[in-house]
């Protein structure tokens, strides 16, 4: 089976609201509410692939030393094996705005569960939670 490696960020703003991203309409699991982030380029540590994803899905900058590894997801899918290390980010420049036509959204950690997510994202949100 063939294994994905995806990085995924809990960006959280200064009132300890977490940014989610819900899928656009075309994409597989398309309505589902998501980290930012994307797929680890050959090459690229996974660091450095959520500084270029927040770029280009968000139009934020951020830094390798502003991305603490918080905890990680693996899951299997029906046709392939997911592994998402997920960061936590408190720092940033700029306003993180949807340049994907993603619908964007601040949640405060109770709210998580409230949000469809991911079958590989849902075993985040205690851990995330616990440690906002």
């Amino acid at each position: 089976m063939k294994v994905v490696l995806v990085s995924a960020v809990a960006l959280i703003d200064v009132d300890g609201r977490v940014l989610l991203a819900q899928r656009p309409e075309g994409k597989s699991m398309a309505g589902l509410w998501e980290f930012p982030g994307g797929k680890v380029e050959p090459g690229e540590s996974p660091e450095t692939a959520l500084v270029r994803e927040l770029h280009e899905e968000l139009g934020i900058e951020t830094w390798n030393s502003c991305l603490a590894p918080l905890t990680f997801a693996s899951h299997a899918y029906d046709d392939f094996h997911l592994l998402m290390p997920l960061f936590a980010c408190r720092k940033w420049q700029g306003i993180p705005q949807s340049r994907e036509g993603q619908a964007l959204k601040w949640v405060r950690g109770a709210e998580l569960r409230d949000h469809p997510m991911p079958p590989a994202d849902i075993p985040l949100i205690p851990i995330l939670r616990d440690w906002l």
